[in-house]
């Protein structure tokens, strides 16, 4: 597993995503962001049960272009990708079970 510890700042570009094999979690937020904080131990929770789906904290904020092509408006807000396509999203998810719903889900064969 893949699960980012601090935000980046250095994010790919959205066409790089769209690009993306398989399966994907993107994390928008900031580190001093007290919803971002609280959200952490739900978010590592749920993705330490998944080890195959990598993770990847993006740091957003005002001229984040990333952050803006997701239509981000509040963090954190969890993009779950496959094959770079958006499967599902949680904004502000409130407990390990949300989250890992969507990326059961997400693993599911079509």
């Amino acid at each position: 597993m893949t699960l980012s510890k601090d935000y980046t700042a250095d994010a790919p570009t959205r066409a790089q995503l769209d690009a993306t094999q398989g399966l994907l979690v993107l994390e928008f937020g900031v580190g001093w962001c007290g919803f971002c904080r609280a959200a952490q131990p739900s978010i590592t929770a749920a993705l330490i049960r998944h080890p195959g789906v990598p993770h990847l904290k993006v740091e957003d904020g005002p001229g984040r272009a990333l952050g803006r092509s997701f239509r981000v408006k509040l963090w954190p807000t969890l993009i779950f990708l496959s094959d770079g396509q958006e499967v599902a999203r949680l904004v502000r998810p409130g407990d390990a079970k949300a989250i890992e719903d969507a990326l059961t889900q997400m693993e599911l064969p079509p």
